[in-house]
């Protein structure tokens, strides 16, 4: 029973001016109903439109709150019953420029914990180069044409390459870049799928990867050629490196549903609830590690005097610092305006 309908309806009233922004957002198909917190939060608006309208009814109020009330529920009921045609047809650049920068600031937890292992890996990657006589063919070991030349070796060599060197690569780089790609993405899948290890897989192969990433980096800057390895990395790595730590970030994903921390939902509805997120960050994984290999078998591969070093930091930065707006801001504007009032 109503007692005050007028504190009723200014108490009430907040709550059916989100359902009507929810269903526009549904209609207009900007509203990401794929997140199940979403998906939760309209539902709870419906219900407590449908229970004020019963109320509304039992208290004989005036008849356009009723009509008003009425609409309300039929359209939402309309809405909502048939969003599941929007939700299934699939719009790529949508997903692209919104979704996938959401999920990623979602888990971004699992984002932290990648980088924080692989920043470890790299730290001790560095103290094996350093530690003794022995440490660099150790750390280095996996790449054998990098451990059996010095660094100032390998850039003599790359700057004096032969035209014939370089017409040779040209032949092969399209393979080379389809290489790269198909390699990479394994990478990716593989810290993904060993999420199944409860995390244990995940976080082996990103403290490994830290390690021939940080002996690599250390040897070529105690070696005198930084200017060197930013243009060699930064062009390629401003997306490869962060693409194979959200590689890690889903795997971490992965095996917090399979052990459920903080829930107490079953396994299977676990699983359901972060299969949209796993296969959302995989997917823009995958768009990541198709653009790095492309700039690294034709840009990349390209050193000084045929390219300068500045033009390639450069071009890598730029790369980074656009990457890093993407998935920080992607998404946020639409975000905010579909947030709970």
């Amino acid at each position: 029973m109503i007692i005050d309908l007028a504190r009723f309806v200014e108490k009430e009233r907040p709550h059916w001016k989100a359902l009507e922004k929810a269903l526009d957002g549904i209609q207009s198909q900007t509203l990401d109903l794929s997140d199940l917190k979403e998906s939760r939060r309209v539902l709870a608006l419906f219900q407590r439109a449908c229970s004020d309208l019963a109320r509304v009814g039992q208290a004989n109020a005036e008849p356009e709150l009723r009509i008003y009330l009425e609409a309300l529920v039929a359209r939402g009921y309309g809405e909502i019953h048939s969003a599941q045609t929007y939700v299934s047809r699939f719009r790529p650049l949508h997903w692209f420029l919104r979704i996938f920068p959401q999920t990623f600031r979602r888990q971004v937890w699992a984002f932290y914990l990648s980088v924080t292992l692989t920043a470890v890996g790299m730290l001790v990657g560095g103290i094996l180069l350093v530690a003794d006589s022995d440490g660099r063919q150790v750390a280095l070991s996996p790449f054998p044409h990098v451990a059996n030349q010095t660094p100032s070796e390998r850039v003599a060599d790359e700057e004096k390459a032969e035209r014939s060197k370089l017409e040779m690569f040209e032949e092969r780089k399209t393979s080379f870049s389809a290489g790269l790609m198909a390699n990479n993405i394994g990478v990716s899948i593989k810290a993904m799928a060993l999420g199944l290890t409860w995390g244990v897989g995940t976080a082996l192969l990103l403290f490994y990867n830290g390690v021939i990433l940080g002996a690599v980096c250390l040897d070529y800057m105690l070696d005198g050629q930084t200017v060197f390895l930013l243009g060699w990395l930064l062009p390629h790595g401003s997306f490869e490196i962060p693409a194979i730590l959200i590689g890690g970030q889903a795997g971490f994903v992965l095996a917090r549903a399979l052990i459920g921390w903080g829930t107490r939902d079953g396994i299977r509805s676990r699983l359901r609830i972060v299969v949209p997120d796993l296969a959302t960050l995989i997917g823009g994984v995958a768009l990541m590690l198709v653009w790095a290999g492309i700039v690294e078998a034709f840009f990349s591969q390209y050193h000084a005097p045929i390219l300068p070093y500045w033009v390639k930091i450069t071009f890598g930065s730029g790369e980074l610092c656009l990457l890093t707006a993407f998935l920080w801001l992607g998404g946020a504007k639409g975000q905010n305006k579909e947030a709970a009032p």
